[in-house]
């Protein structure tokens, strides 16, 4: 757990001006409630040290509990433990609890082979997340401001993005809320000076060679001065109307997926025509207005494959519009049994005419990972039952008389001849190789081939229920008996062969 010390007497403050508009915006905003103990993520930087001032300012009108939260990402070596003894010093100043927690992220990132910001964001969210779920807070604050909405608008653009990449950062995400995306860095500066509050500054923050500074350093203050001095407000607007639309956008994907597709045991199942064509969308265009119905169509399915896959998925990763589009067309045109791996271990694969979203298996590569299953078949006098606990089902055989006068021509269920029976007999999932001679067929066939035309998906294949009789298949499911095990003319006891749930 992350350490802990003891808070000492606070100090009491007049109210400043950027308190009264931060209070007026956390009110309006319901960031929090009287009685929440509140987590201040502060680095040393001027903006999170000006948010901690801004809120002890505030703290006994809103009735929370303040601490202090720091990430040491040791990237810095030596000015990384001075940002920590800082933030400290400024805890037992205010006499507020400090919570601090260290990590290599340069090694981190190394054995990750991933970007070394965004293991270090990841890190840092999980910290706060630990506090949250320990009890120790109910909510974090960060420090972002309206620059570094502007600035992430602005990246994201270039990147190439959505209406999901134009509503930059969201005021609150779970736990963690920013109250500070109204507020200009230069505010919090001219605040901290005339509060004669120190900070730390971050040297890696003005290098320009990272894509984030040269937008802050360069092409901000360009903006700003040869086109529209109001840039950042005018971007921030941007971000928050596209947060509103992309809203409402969601909550209707998030209708469709609960309207269309199933869940079961953590795999997600919508059918092609669903996906493809949402069911508000199926209504016969006027002239003209076919093309535009056919791209909001599109535009409504490639949110729910995004939402399909976030449901699926065991562990962090983001789609692209590649990957999205490659299961739209998985939909579309592919045939049963393909399948595409996602980022965040999601494996999504075509069966007949439906797409199923499901966590991957870690060691799995190309094809499902599939674990066998073999269980003795002991024919007693009446019913004996056999339970597949990998498919949730049982298969019963029942012993029956089968006497050629008066009995029924029509079986439910596969039927055997128990005398063709013998030992040992059991139930099995397919393997590669097997081969049977159905009933009403001339010779045997690869059992791999019959299932494929049965429309069985390789992803089901593996687990296939087969019935092996003295080292030969006798029955499959789905398909007609053997021919060396079916009744006869001659046949005195029959063997029905039924597959039932679990009761």
């Amino acid at each position: 757990m992350p350490k802990k010390t003891l808070p000492r007497k606070a100090e009491v403050r007049k109210r400043t001006e950027p308190a009264e508009r931060l209070s007026h915006h956390l009110r309006a905003y319901h960031f929090v409630r009287p009685g929440q103990r509140v987590g201040v993520a502060v680095s040393g930087g001027a903006d999170s040290v000006g948010l901690l001032l801004l809120l002890l300012e505030l703290r006994e009108e809103l009735g929370i509990v303040l601490s202090i939260a720091h990430f040491n990402h040791k990237l810095r070596g030596r000015a990384s433990d001075a940002d920590e003894r800082f933030v400290a010093k400024l805890a037992a100043k205010h006499g507020l609890p400090f919570f601090v927690e260290h990590e290599d992220i340069a090694g981190k990132a190394e054995r990750e082979r991933a970007n070394l910001e965004d293991v270090a964001r990841r890190a840092r969210y999980a910290f706060f997340e630990r506090l949250v779920q320990s009890g120790e807070l109910d909510k974090v604050a960060v420090a972002h401001t309206a620059d570094d909405q502007a600035e992430t608008v602005l990246a994201h653009i270039f990147r190439g993005t959505g209406l999901a990449g134009l509503a930059g950062i969201y005021p609150q995400a779970g736990p963690v809320f920013r109250p500070l995306l109204k507020m200009r860095r230069r505010e919090l500066r001219v605040y901290l000076r005339a509060r004669g509050q120190a900070w730390r500054e971050d040297p890696t923050n003005r290098d320009r060679k990272r894509t984030r500074a040269r937008i802050r350093w360069r092409l901000m203050p360009l903006l700003e001065k040869e086109f529209q001095p109001a840039v950042v407000e005018h971007l921030c607007q941007l971000a928050e109307r596209a947060r509103e639309d992309d809203a409402w956008l969601e909550s209707s994907a998030e209708l469709r997926v609960f309207l269309s597709a199933k869940e079961e045991k953590g795999e997600w199942r919508i059918s092609n025509a669903d996906l493809i064509a949402p069911r508000a969308e199926r209504t016969e265009p006027k002239d003209g207005e076919q093309l535009w119905s056919q791209r909001s169509a599109e535009a409504m399915s490639k949110r729910m494959i995004r939402l399909l896959a976030k449901k699926a998925k065991p562990r962090s990763g983001q789609l692209s519009a590649m990957h999205v589009d490659a299961v739209l067309q998985l939909a579309q045109q592919a045939d049963s049994g393909k399948c595409l791996h996602l980022p965040g271990g999601v494996e999504v694969r075509r069966e007949r005419d439906a797409l199923c979203f499901r966590p991957m298996n870690e060691n799995q590569t190309n094809g499902p990972a599939v674990e066998g299953y073999t269980y003795p078949v002991d024919l007693g006098p009446g019913v004996t039952e056999v339970r597949l606990a990998k498919l949730s089902c049982a298969l019963r055989f029942t012993v029956i008389d089968w006497s050629a006068e008066g009995r029924e021509t029509k079986v439910t269920g596969a039927v055997f001849d128990r005398d063709a029976l013998r030992v040992p007999l059991v139930v099995r999932n397919w393997r590669p190789g097997d081969a049977v001679q159905l009933l009403g067929h001339q010779k045997r066939h690869k059992l791999s081939r019959l299932l494929n035309e049965a429309g069985v998906s390789r992803w089901e294949k593996g687990s296939w229920p087969v019935l092996e009789c003295g080292g030969r298949i006798a029955w499959v499911r789905g398909l007609p008996v053997a021919a060396e095990f079916a009744v006869r003319k001659c046949t005195r006891e029959g063997v029905v062969i039924t597959e039932v749930p679990f009761t």
